[in-house]
Formats: C-alpha cells, sequence, structure tokens
C-alpha cells in the first residue's frame, strides 16, 4: 500500500461543517491571539467535536502559540476519532499491519490522517521534553510504514538521539550530586 495515494478520497476539509462552526472558525482566524480566538474554537468543538477541520483548526492554533501540551490533547482526540472511525483499535501502541490493512480499505485518505497526527503528537512529545514518548511514536509509523513513506527514519534517528542525550544528562546529574 502507498500511503501518498489519496485515489481522489474526499479529505476531511471537504466535508461540510455547519454554518455556525464555519462562523467560529472564521472568527478565530480573524482574532488570532486574542483570547476570543480560542474561545470561538473551543464553542466550535462543542458543537462538532467529531469534526476533523475542527479538531485540526483547534490543534493548528494550539500549536503556533506553542501550547503544546494542549495541541497534544488535539492529536491524541483526533488519532482515537480517526481509528474509531476506521474500525480500528484507538490506542495507537497497539496497532498492527493487519489494522491498518483494514483502514485503508475503509479510507485511505483517513488512515493517512491518522498516521500524521501521530507523528504530530510525537513532534509534540520531543518539544515538550518527552523524547522516550515521542521515540514510542515514531517507532510504530515506521513499524507500520515499512517503505518510510511518511519519512519516519530521521525522526526516530532524531528521538533515539534525544533519549540517549536525556540519558546520559540524568547520569550528569546523578555524578554531580554524589560529588557535591
Amino acid at each position: 500500500m502507498d500511503l501518498l495515494d489519496f485515489n481522489g478520497e474526499e479529505m476531511y476539509f471537504d466535508l461540510p461543517v455547519s454554518a455556525e462552526v464555519d462562523d467560529l472558525i472564521q472568527d478565530a482566524a480573524e482574532r488570532y491571539g486574542e483570547p476570543e480566538a480560542e474561545h470561538s474554537l473551543l464553542r466550535a468543538y462543542f458543537l462538532e467535536p467529531e469534526h476533523f477541520t475542527v479538531l485540526v483548526a483547534l490543534y493548528r492554533y494550539y500549536f503556533y502559540r506553542h501550547q503544546f501540551t494542549d495541541a497534544l490533547v488535539v492529536a491524541d482526540r483526533a488519532i482515537g476519532l480517526s481509528a474509531h472511525q476506521l474500525g480500528i483499535p484507538e490506542d495507537w501502541a497497539g496497532l498492527s499491519r493487519d489494522d491498518l490493512g483494514r483502514a485503508v480499505l475503509e479510507s485511505m485518505t483517513l488512515t493517512r490522517f491518522l498516521l500524521l497526527a501521530l507523528k504530530g503528537s510525537g513532534y509534540l512529545l520531543l518539544r515538550l521534553g518527552d523524547p522516550e514518548g515521542a521515540l514510542k511514536r515514531f517507532e510504530k509509523i515506521a513499524e507500520l510504514d515499512s517503505s518510510d513513506r511518511l519519512g519516519m527514519s530521521e525522526l526516530v534517528s532524531l528521538a533515539r538521539a534525544k533519549v540517549t542525550e536525556k540519558r546520559v544528562d540524568r547520569a550528569g546529574d546523578k555524578v554531580t550530586f554524589l560529588q557535591t
């Protein structure tokens, strides 16, 4: 399977949102940086909590404002929701190639969305100083995407280096503590 093949399937943003939600997302874009922008996005989420357009808007808002913990919550919600819609386990850690094969038969675009949300969540974990958590997510994607169509090899290497670096830092802290 080619994770870059879309075969003309609808994308998440092709599915319409209600007029009210569309207005709220537009309002948030116009008020970006103001507290009202987040309010508008959260209201849109409460109105349509399972619409990927709303989740992506909320994720981007938090990501670009460097609210990585909040963005991670939204990414995890998107992962779980897309897995649910695909009829595969919602716990990404237990996903298998068989699960992915079934998901692709349901929707290639939604399967790819799930994997990219998982990749994004791993990146957020790196930014939050959790390279071990990031590595687990990156390695899962690499396991599922043996052709490396989603470019995971470099991110896996980066996360492994950060894990090693963190372990060395911890060991150095222990030595310094013992020496004082």
